[in-house]
């Protein structure tokens, strides 16, 4: 080592944060490691010392470092250090190893580990190191990777600095975050639980114990146990009957777990037994409960494969503050980028033109390009080219200027482009005028014949500099077909272009070029104080006097929230309003940055705790870009318990689309809380690899975040994930030759089970696999002779597998519907708020008993249902209760029950099991505005529970013949239903009775809930599903949930609907009978997945 290094190395060190270091001359020095030639890191490096001013970038380094290498003789190729593909920048900070990523970065805002010398120079340790190839191992397992995504996220030829490879460098670090704070066991083997109050047909129970048998190897254990015993006071049990009976086993004194047989579930922790799903699945079943004794070290590896990427800096580091970045008394040499927030001037785009290698089958003869500023979901500006005539190269060679200075344009702001068929009078704008400032994005859905094509350039990148020079963007087709789903909130606002670059349309534009970056500053050096631009970024809870003086004194406004004794006032008066924020940011010009600035400081006084949940997902819908407030929605999310957040996933994953960037506040919780919970893990994985499938506009998105989870899931959900995959791709297959066998058939020859058998005996599916709808349902061998193909258009294939080897006695087989041309979506989303509304009810103790069965999309249209066991369709009922002629038979249902319950209690439990399900799926059905509800679609168990299947036409959306609306009742209660509650020619009964009071008990309770449930679905338009694609439609959810009325009032409103139903239940049995004998082939789904 050299008398300089050694010099460094001697200095009295101190260790300083970035934002309190200072320098004598703001110069910073790193003390830099070469490798030597055929040597690792930290193996005989050679320490050279390197200075630069502190506003100098990563790339100015490495010229340094090129210098000094090649001065020095300490590489080969000295040049290839200007090349970050070839030699990485690293420095290691709290044990982790992170590499400088971004060359365009200001040294000063690295987060490295920075320490002072004695002389107070900024100093900082890097190590240089030359990358390596990947090794076989390697290769093996991104293609495993790429294989679970459905995306091979390699094949795409980005440069390092583009959103795609930057994100995938950037969610390395949640994910490490929350390995570390991983524990192997808590992972493992989370148990399945609820915090909902035990089910009033069941505190009878509570007082008696529950028998539990324990198998350990080849001996097994019987106890009865309190309910209110945790687990661990279970296990105790075990241990003292083992010592009782004289068994001795050496093997329990190692850590052990507990598992139901049969089931991939776990009893662990120190809740009560009666808190577990299972354990009251048990209740409600009058069952034993069986358990292994499994040892923990048998349990499979969750071992995470080693992550070969460095973690890359915290910070952006693009840019700096907006102070800093000011040209005033700057020469040429200090500038290195421009703060947008000093740019006056006008944004403008100028048109080149497009060209098209395709043209469509209908060509208009005139087209005009539309160009718009697009934030969230709305259009602030926009402005026409004039028409021109069509063909396969258009040119305009036109500037557009928009009425918007730059610097007031935010993080998140599109340029959209659109080709539009047009006529030589249409309305255009002049060149350098912008004619339109809309509120909203228009209404594709209207214009739906003019737009051609479309495509949007996000303006400020992901690493907030403004996007400059010329751009030549693959636009995507608009869809011409009435039936295909399109949503422009998610789809129409994506900045993907189209992949298919062969064939698609080309605009080529130019944006104006500056000699530096132009950036958006990380904030100001001294944040100017509460500055209320506009009446309407103040607080909604001011009072007119507090009014007047914040917009006469901006000091004034500022000290008047900030002193001392009004800054805890007006926090607890803006948390009174919080149901109310949605409102107030909807009415923000997110365009003004002083507004911005208001409603910035305003949530950083708020506390994730202080916004109910409905408020918190209103506020990541597509109506909220601005980051900060999507990141306070987020910080509320935390605050969910696992069984909580899955109950929601299913539109926080939609959600993901109208983030502005793909590294996103929600998408790194996700990611982490997929991480830390299985369960949760699970549905992560199909919800995102469905749009990966599904939707090219976020394909990209979605593999990156689905990328990122599965690089930490660990070793035995990784094996999970393939064989479940193995599963679908190998009924895809023989679903695609059912197809090609028997097309367009309804009706199937005698031989089509007999060649759906040879299709599957072909097939090589694994010895078991979790079911996808459901992982702690574990399936084995296919009974093949079993299987069947349904008599529907579809041809959906009815699969049963039997269960893992259990002790559980008469454990039931495993029964799957596939099915392939269907989006399932739809049926996903009632299904899974008829889980919310079950929790709704649940917390109430009132116990509806819903059958929300599996269903889950596993691809492009394709995706399985559960099939319930021992249930039958009504239609099957009234058919062994006299034919076609059972419909119009009143007592038909109540005879069916009657024989498979002979024993007058199990006849009273299944009357109690009819009244409450019944009960409950009125009010659901009446509530979604479920329609074609027919007898094929309605189904009843042997032990009398009732549950609907089917869910393809909501929100009202009903079915008709002929032009006339076949179905007038609001729900289905039928003189058949009504007879097995005793109601019989309007004479009065208790079952009866009962029913409309828990009708009407359920109904309020929904009502009470009646924002969470319209925000639920508000979220999904996201999805493009056909009947949920424009907010009004969202007004029927709230007129049936009568929002407007008192809660008497909507009380009296559900009695008048009851009353309805009898009236008109004649009309239903008419058109079951009509469907019964005539066979009406309505357009339905699944209407027979049961039978």
């Amino acid at each position: 080592m050299d008398d300089l290094d050694d010099c460094v190395l001697n200095h009295s060190l101190q260790l300083v944060s970035h934002g309190n270091s200072k320098s004598s001359d703001n110069g910073i020095a790193f003390v830099c490691e070469f490798p030597q030639e055929g040597h690792q890191v930290g193996d005989g490096q050679n320490p050279v010392l390197v200075k630069l001013p502190s506003q100098c970038s990563v790339h100015q380094l490495r010229l340094q470092l090129c210098m000094v290498a090649q001065e020095k003789n300490l590489l080969t190729d000295p040049i290839g250090l200007l090349d970050p593909e070839r030699y990485q920048l690293l420095y290691t900070k709290a044990d982790d190893l992170y590499e400088i990523y971004n060359d365009c970065q200001i040294l000063r805002t690295l987060d490295a580990a920075w320490f002072l010398n004695s002389q107070g120079v900024k100093m900082g340790k890097i190590s240089i190191t030359e990358r390596k190839m990947d090794s076989e191992d390697t290769q093996k397992y991104h293609h495993t990777l790429a294989e679970l995504i459905g995306f091979d996220l390699n094949a795409t030829k980005d440069n390092r600095l583009s959103e795609l490879s930057f994100t995938r460098r950037k969610f390395a670090s949640p994910r490490r975050e929350e390995l570390k704070r991983r524990d192997f066991r808590s992972y493992a083997t989370e148990p399945w639980t609820t915090v909902a109050p035990v089910p009033k047909d069941l505190h009878d129970l509570l007082h008696r114990n529950l028998a539990v048998t324990f198998y350990y190897n080849s001996s097994s254990f019987y106890v009865k146990a309190d309910l209110q015993i945790s687990p661990d006071g279970l296990f105790m049990l075990f241990l003292d009957l083992v010592s009782e009976t004289g068994h001795s086993f050496e093997g329990l004194k190692g850590e052990h777990v507990l598992k139901v047989c049969g089931r991939e579930e776990f009893l662990v922790g120190d809740l009560p037994l009666v808190n577990f799903l299972w354990v009251r699945q048990c209740l409600k079943n009058n069952e034993e409960l069986y358990l292994n004794v499994v040892p923990i070290k048998l349990l499979p590896s969750d071992k995470v494969q080693s992550d070969e990427w460095p973690l890359v800096d915290s910070l952006m580091g693009f840019s700096s503050t907006h102070e800093e970045l000011v040209l005033r008394r700057k020469t040429v040499d200090d500038i290195l980028m421009i703060s947008l927030w000093e740019c006056d001037r006008r944004f403008r785009v100028k048109i080149i033109g497009f060209d098209t290698p395709k043209l469509p089958s209908k060509i208009p003869p005139f087209v005009h390009v539309e160009a718009s500023i697009i934030y969230g979901n709305k259009t602030v500006s926009s402005i026409c080219t004039t028409p021109k005539s069509f063909g396969d190269e258009v040119l305009w060679n036109t500037w557009l200027e928009f009425d918007i200075p730059l610097k007031d344009i935010p993080r998140g702001t599109k340029l959209g482009f659109t080709v539009n068929a047009s006529t030589p009078d249409s309305p255009s704008a002049r060149p350098g005028k912008s004619p339109t400032t809309g509120p909203t994005a228009p209404d594709f859905q209207k214009v739906k014949r003019n737009v051609l094509y479309f495509v949007n350039l996000q303006l400020i990148d992901h690493k907030s500099s403004l996007s400059q020079g010329p751009h030549t963007l693959h636009m995507w087709p608009f869809p011409d077909q009435e039936n295909e789903a399109f949503t422009h909130e998610a789809d129409k606002l994506s900045t993907a272009s189209n992949p298919d670059v062969a064939n698609s349309m080309a605009i080529t534009f130019l944006l104006d070029r500056y000699s530096f970056p132009v950036v958006i500053p990380q904030g100001r050096a001294c944040p100017e104080v509460l500055s209320p631009s506009s009446d309407s970024t103040l607080p909604p809870f001011l009072s007119s006097k507090q009014r007047d003086i914040a917009e006469k004194d901006t000091h004034a406004s500022y000290s008047l929230f900030t002193t001392g004794k009004h800054l805890q006032r007006f926090r607890e008066e803006s948390v009174r309003y919080s149901s109310n924020l949605p409102q107030f940011l909807r009415s923000v010009d997110w365009l003004h940055p002083g507004a911005v600035q208001d409603v910035h400081w305003l949530l950083s006084h708020w506390e994730p705790q202080d916004l109910d949940l409905p408020v918190a997902l209103e506020l990541l819908s597509v109506d909220f870009a601005d980051e900060k407030v999507r990141s306070l929605a987020v910080r509320r999310l935390e605050l969910l318990s696992n069984e909580e957040l899955l109950r929601y996933l299913l539109q926080l994953v939609q959600t993901l689309k109208v983030e502005p960037y793909h590294n996103s506040c929600l998408a790194c919780f996700l990611i982490q809380r997929a991480l830390r919970s299985k369960r949760i893990g699970h549905f992560f994985f199909w919800h995102l690899r469905s749009e990966v499938a599904g939707c090219p506009f976020f394909r990209q998105r979605m593999a990156l975040i689905l990328e990122a989870y599965l690089m930490g899931c660990g070793e035995a959900m990784l094996t999970s994930f393939q064989q479940q995959v193995q599963i679908v791709q190998n009924l895809n297959e023989v679903a695609t030759a059912v197809k090609r066998l028997f097309p367009d058939k309804t009706d199937l020859p005698p031989t089509a089970a007999q060649k759906l058998q040879e299709l599957l005996q072909a097939c090589t599916f694994p010895s078991d696999f979790q079911v996808p709808f459901d992982p702690r349902i574990k399936a084995s061998q296919i009974q093949i002779n079993q299987c069947k193909i349904m008599a529907s258009k579809k041809k959906p294939i009815w699969l049963e597998f039997s269960s893992v080897d259990s002790h559980r006695p008469n454990g039931s087989s495993v029964g799957i519907i596939f099915k392939q041309g269907d989006d399932l979506r739809q049926d996903m989303l009632i299904i899974q708020i008829l889980n919310v509304m079950d929790s709704i009810w649940q917390e109430k103790s009132l116990d509806l008993k819903l059958v929300p069965y599996g269903c889950i999309s596993t691809g492009y249209n394709i995706g399985m249902i559960e099939i319930v066991q021992d249930a039958v369709t009504i239609a099957a009922v009234q058919r062994t209760q006299g034919g076609t002629r059972g419909t119009f038979k009143n007592d038909a249902l109540f005879e069916w029950l009657k024989g498979k319950c002979p024993l007058q209690e199990k006849h009273y439990q299944a009357m109690e099991k009819f009244v409450n399900s019944c009960a409950g799926y009125c009010v659901a059905t009446y509530v979604l505005g479920i329609g074609d509800r027919h007898n094929d679609n309605i189904m009843i168990t042997e032990q009398g529970n009732l549950f609907h299947i089917d869910f393809g036409h909501i929100l009202g959306n009903t079915k008709s013949f002929l032009g006339l609306n076949r179905e007038r009742a609001p729900f289905v209660l039928t003189p058949d239903f009504l007879y097995v509650m005793g109601r019989v020619k309007g004479r009065s009964s208790l079952y009866f009775q009962r029913f409309r009071d828990t009708c009407v008990e359920a109904y309020l309770c929904l009502r009470s809930q009646s924002r969470l449930l319209v925000t639920l679905f508000s979220l999904m338009l996201l999805t493009g599903i056909p009947e949920l694609s424009a907010m009004p439609d969202m007004r029927y959810l709230r007129w049936t949930l009568q929002e407007e009325r008192t809660e008497e009032e909507a009380r009296h409103h559900f009695l008048q609907q009851i009353a309805l139903c009898e009236q008109l239940g004649w009309t239903v049995q008419a058109n079951w009978w009509f469907h019964m004998v005539a066979g009406i082939k309505v357009e339905r789904r699944s209407t027979t997945i049961f039978q």
